[in-house]
Formats: structure tokens, sequence, C-alpha cells
């Protein structure tokens, strides 16, 4: 993690990527606690994502985008 703050357009698009993330889960009609089961992780994890507070890592999303079937760049941009 830098020492420096991050500058606040991160956060902001840590949010963005969260929303589409929750935007697609929803649309498939999966709940966070199944799209965690499918993609091995917790719940919790998939809503911290979701919330924009976690930083998620990159191997994350390509599951989480696996799962949902969309490319990752849907959920990034």
């Amino acid at each position: 993690m830098p020492s420096d703050p991050l500058p606040d357009w991160v956060p902001a698009r840590r949010r963005q990527i969260g929303d589409h993330v929750r935007a697609v889960r929803t649309e498939r009609k999966l709940s966070q606690e199944k799209l965690a089961e499918l993609v091995d992780l917790d719940r919790k994890t998939i809503n911290r994502i979701e919330q924009g507070s976690h930083s998620a890592l990159l191997d994350h999303l390509l599951l989480i985008a696996d799962a949902l079937d969309v490319p990752l760049a849907d959920l990034v941009r």
C-alpha cells in the first residue's frame, strides 16, 4: 500500500467497478452467497468488492467475470 493517500478518483473508481459487479450479479439473479460459492470466496469479500471498500485482486475479478459469463472489461468500464 502506498504511504501517500490514494487520489480521490481511485476509491470512486473502485465503487464504480463494484456497482458493475452488483448490476451483473443481480441481472443474473444470483445472490452474493451464490456468487461467492461459484468463485470460492467468502460472501463478505463479494460484499466488500461491490461496496468498493475492498481493493479486489485481479484474480478475484477474473473469477467473478467468468462466473457471471461477462468479459472482465464489462466489469471495469
